[in-house]
Order: structure tokens, then sequence, then C-alpha cells
């Protein structure tokens, strides 16, 4: 798969917040923060360049558009990409790197630019999120599942059955790599959304995807989950926080906790 770049430059904190914000709801499925600019990557597939240059010039942001083949963006991703450290016990990285002993979970992604590398805050404070509870017996739905990663974390936390799910094509072909790659056997990955779910009476939902859809999907979480089950929610900013949170108590959730990091939210509800 192709992927167009755009790196965009001199925006202040809060701006370059608001465009990524933007832009991920485009379709755009990861950011690099780098001193002075923003890289953002999408599927070429998706990449619509009038919708983006109207977002671009109502942010006030131009941008550099550059083209990277499957190939050589792969190269620039590994070069670029290093193991991720989540709260001491977890260890995430790449097959081409050398496995370390001392970690009670280690993962091993393959990176291909599908959402979920724990690089991004989302991703490593839903990982957090996970490392406090315990998932010994649960059945658990990770909705959205991307690379796999929360998927494969619950299956080495012991959980008895995960179904993740996936929209997309690349990242579910992805996802199924890695459950392959980290022996995660207890994981029935599928190809679709909501309607594609063969059954209910889950005790946990992972849905780390993005503020419409969560606010979209609240009831059929609340449907989907067992009584006194549990919700961790991220992909939404901090200026989101207040309507997610009033979506979950009208679908009849209560709030239990949340972590934040440059802006971003992971939230955990329960039922």
């Amino acid at each position: 798969m192709d992927y167009i770049g755009l790196c965009i430059r001199d925006l202040d904190e809060e701006s370059g917040a608001i465009l990524m914000f933007k832009l991920s709801e485009e379709g755009f499925e990861s950011f690099e923060e780098k001193e002075n600019e923003i890289w953002a990557f999408i599927p070429e597939s998706r990449y619509h360049p009038v919708r983006i240059h109207r977002i671009l010039e109502q942010s006030g942001a131009e941008a550099e558009v550059t083209h990277f083949p499957e190939q050589n963006w792969n190269l620039e991703w590994e070069k670029n990409y290093q193991p991720v450290e989540i709260s001491g016990i977890c260890r995430i990285r790449a097959p081409f790197h050398q496995p370390e002993s001392g970690w009670q979970y280690e993962i091993i992604i393959e990176p291909k630019m599908s959402f979920g590398t724990a690089h991004h805050e989302t991703t490593a404070m839903m990982l957090e999120l996970m490392l406090a509870m315990d998932f010994t017996g649960k059945k658990v739905l990770d909705m959205g599942c991307g690379t796999g990663i929360l998927a494969i974390l619950a299956d080495k936390m012991n959980a008895e059955k995960i179904i993740a799910v996936d929209s997309d094509e690349w990242a579910f072909n992805n996802a199924v790599e890695n459950i392959r790659k980290n022996n995660a056997d207890k994981i029935d990955v599928i190809f679709g959304g909501m309607k594609d779910i063969p059954v209910d009476g889950f005790d946990n939902i992972l849905a780390n995807i993005n503020r419409n859809i969560i606010l979209e999907q609240f009831d059929d979480y609340y449907r989907l989950l067992n009584e006194n089950g549990g919700i961790l929610l991220s992909g939404f900013y901090e200026t989101d926080f207040a309507l997610i949170r009033d979506h979950a108590t009208k679908s009849g959730f209560h709030f239990i906790s949340f972590l934040l990091k440059n802006q971003w939210v992971a939230a955990k509800f329960g039922k």
C-alpha cells in the first residue's frame, strides 16, 4: 500500500493538535511530531486533496506533500522504529529488534503503518490501563483492532477469548500477521464492523478508534458488554472528553478513570 505524507510546519501546539484531530477524522492514520513540524500519513487510496487543502487552509497551514511507495516507506519506518516500554513491565518491539529478558510481557509488532504501534499516546495509554486490570478468564472485544496490539496483550494477560475487529483490509491483514508472530491463539480476527460481531456477552471492550465512531457505537457497546463489565476508550482529545463522558453516561455507563498525554485521552468506564 502506498502512502501520502504531509509535512506541516510552524504551527503552535494548540493549532497543531486541532489540525491533527481534523486530519484523523479524514482517515490519517499516523502522526509524527518533530521540532517545528508535523508529519501526517494516510493511505494514498484515502487521500482526497481538495478536502485536505480546505482543512489546511482553514487552519492557516501549508503542507508539503510526499508520496511514499510501500517498499520505500517500510524501509524508512523501520529506520526510525524503536521499542516501546509501558509501565516497566511490557515491551513492544519489531521483529528486527532483539528480544530482552526481564519483561513480564513482550509483544512483537510488524511496523507497517497500521494504527497501533504503541508509539502514539492513545495506544500507549490503552496498554497502560490494561496492565492495571485483570483479564484472566475474560472474554474481550477489541473494536477497531489496527495492528492487534491490544488483543495480543489481552491474550498474554490470560484472557479466555478475544475477538478483534477491523474494517480496514490492511489493518486486518497486519493484525493476523502480528497475532501469528505472538502465538496468540485465543484471538479471532474479523474483517468487518459492528454488524459482523457474532456474539455478545463480553467482559471487556477495547476501542481505540476516534471520537465520532465511539459516539455512534456507545449503545452497541452497552448491548455487547456483560453486567459489571468494563470498557476502555481512546482516540480522542481532552477537549472531547466531556462529550464522550456525557454520551457514556446517557448510554448507561459510569466513569471510572482516565489518563491524559499530550492532549490525548484514554478513559475507563463500567457497566
